[in-house]
């Protein structure tokens, strides 16, 4: 099967930047969308941002576009989050997510496989 695996949270001041990496592995073939969703207390989890696997097509949340960068290395089986200008409302468990097919990116039933999520503070 897959596994991914997230790695670059942390505490940080507002204004301030985090990098988020997610490495695949397994049977990392059969993955064709990456996708990050972020979870708050209280709250849904919610859609950040998605890419393709393979060519161009990425889509962003308006709550984070303008701040948040999402890339892959296809070599490294690893998607990044670049995440600048973080605010107290970006703190939440951020999860990373790998789907059998590219949808719209969106939508968690879009996905089949899930990471364990790491925690993102911005402090006040």
């Amino acid at each position: 099967q897959v596994q991914l695996v997230e790695s670059g949270g942390g505490l940080v001041q507002p204004g301030g930047s985090l990098r988020l990496s997610c490495a695949a592995s397994g049977r990392t073939f059969t993955i064709y969308q990456m996708g990050w969703f972020r979870q708050a207390p209280g709250k849904e989890r919610e859609f950040v941002a998605t890419i393709a696997w393979s060519g161009t097509s990425t889509n962003y949340a308006d709550s984070v576009k303008g701040r948040f960068t999402v890339s892959r290395d296809n070599v490294k089986n690893t998607v990044y989050l670049q995440m600048d200008s973080l605010t107290p409302g970006d703190t939440a468990v951020y999860y990373c997510a790998g789907g059998r097919a590219y949808y719209s990116g969106k939508y968690r039933t879009e996905y089949d496989y899930w990471g364990q999520g790491t925690q993102v503070t911005v402090s006040s």
